[in-house]
This record gives C-alpha cells, structure tokens and sequence, in this order.
C-alpha cells in the first residue's frame, strides 16, 4: 500500500510574482496560491529556490508567508523555504516563518560555503531545534555544490522534527536506499518533475513540483493513479507530461516557469537579477513545448 506524503502528494514551489517596479506583489502571490490549491497542489513552498529566495528581503519573505497563509488558510499545507548559507540568519528566518503561520520548513543544504558533513548535521540540527516546526530537508547538489550523503540524512532523520527530504539529485538508487533506510515518519519527496513517478516507484510519497504550475491536474492524477495501484495509467501521463518537464529546464529555474505563468493569464513578472527573463526564442519554445502536451 502506497503512503501518503505528509505535507500531501503534490506540493508547489511557487514563483514569487512581482510587480512593474520589480516590487513582490502580494495580491497576485494570494491569487496564484489559491489558483494552484485549485488545480492540485496539496502543498506550497514560499521562497525556495522557485521563489528566488536568495534575492527577496527578509521582510518580503515574511509578508509574502503572511499573505499568502492569510488567503489559503488551512486548504493546503504553507512551507517556508528558510534555508540560507548561514545558520544563525536560517534560525532567524525559521522563528520569523513560525509567527507567520506556516506548517513547515523546507531548508537547502548550505551554498558557497561547502561544509563537510559534520558541518551539515550541526547546521540542520540546530535549525530544526530551534522550531517545533517540521522540517523538511533539500538536497540538491547542482545549487549547493555540496550533497547530504546518506549517511548524513540518516543522523538527521533522527531529529524528531526532521521529518522528510526533498531529494533533487537525480539518483535513483540513492533514492531507494533513503526509503529502505530511513526510520518510520521520515519521507522521501522528488525534487525534480521528471523524476517523479520514477521516485514513486522506490517509496517516494510524492513531488516538490515546478511543472505543477501548469500541469497540476494531471500531476496530481498521475500520482493518485500511482498510489492506487494502476501504474500503467500514471505511467501514460507521465510520458504524455515529458514536454512540460522540458519546457521547464530549457534555461535557469524559475525563469521558465515565470514566463509559462505569464501564457496563462498570471502577470508574475520578470525575475530579479542576476536572473533574466526568457529570451523571445526560449519563449517560442515554451509555446511549442507546452502547446505539445496541450497546456496552451
């Protein structure tokens, strides 16, 4: 019997929309978050690296989790992404997340600085015992240059409020061995779309998704077929859904997905620097991609 993920099945890292000036805009965040909960996200990851964390304030992070709890409530589950390469401002980040109203953490593995893993059980530890938060980690080697190595998940996994994974490094028997290992309560999250049905395969519970922007209805079909035993029929949609995993890593996450957004009626914006908005050919390139698996 298939488990269900405790942050639900599909969970959206949502881009964070900005204005004509460049400014977060909260009305229109409100708006794709109830959007997305509409279309099948159980879940929304605020500020991740979908949301360009590393270029919004603290104050907006805390206004954009503010805003969006306050439109969504208790219809899907909020997760701040807190994680940053230094432990103390991630702590800080976390406290500020809990008075905002989220019901978790989702925290990268440290960047730039490349701490061996004895560093990173003590960056993870203190953060998630610094909440009651759960706290999800995110291992995504190619961001971080620096991979949770499983036995470091494991040690982690023995924190009562680390609770899951979000497992971007594309190692599909890395993946298995985290399910046949980790302890019971401990869950293993894709974090690439791709690999989605894939990580169900071994165990995973479910996604941490960017083409859930635009194709979360079948997503979240394709994984409850899953879950229900009919992996032929999930098998159909993922083949059917590999255009749009395309189309979101033609250049720099998330400036695909912005400009996908932008096709479907939601004015998000352009990415602040040093990201850049999609070029007319990557634009061109989106339609074909995303006309192909008829999104648009």
């Amino acid at each position: 019997m298939s488990v269900h993920g405790q942050f639900g099945d599909l969970v959206t890292a949502m881009v964070t929309p900005f204005d004509d000036q460049g400014n977060v805009d909260l009305d229109e965040a409100a708006r794709l978050a109830n959007w997305l909960v509409d279309h099948g996200s159980d879940g929304l990851v605020l500020s991740g690296s979908t949301g360009e964390a590393p270029t919004l304030t603290d104050e907006e992070k805390v206004e954009l989790w503010r805003a969006v709890v306050a439109a969504v409530g208790d219809r899907a589950k909020m997760i701040a992404g807190t994680g940053t390469y230094d432990t103390a401002h991630s702590v800080h980040l976390t406290r500020k997340a809990k008075e905002a109203g989220v019901h978790a953490v989702l925290v990268v593995t440290p960047y730039y600085n490349r701490p061996p893993q004895s560093g990173l059980v003590s960056h993870f530890s203190t953060i998630a015992n610094s909440t009651d938060l759960p706290v999800i980690l995110y291992d995504i080697p190619i961001r971080s240059s620096r991979k949770i190595e499983h036995e470091t998940i494991m040690k982690l996994a023995a924190v009562p409020n680390i609770v899951a994974v979000k497992d971007a490094c594309g190692d599909a028997q890395g993946a298995a061995r985290l399910v046949a290992d980790a302890p019971d309560g401990f869950q293993v999250y894709s974090g690439n779309d791709g690999d989605t049905l894939p990580w169900l395969s071994v165990g995973a519970v479910g996604v941490i998704a960017v083409a859930s922007h635009v194709a979360g209805p079948q997503m979240a079909q394709m994984i409850q077929l899953f879950h229900s035993g009919d992996a032929a029929a999930a098998r159909k949609i993922h083949l059917d859904l590999m255009p749009v995993f395309d189309a979101m890593s033609i250049t720099t996450n998330p400036i695909p997905v912005k400009a996908s957004m932008e096709l479907m009626g939601f004015h998000v914006g352009d990415p602040r620097l040093p990201l850049v908005s999609a070029t007319d050919e990557e634009r061109a390139q989106l339609k074909t991609l995303l006309g192909k698996a008829g999104i648009i």
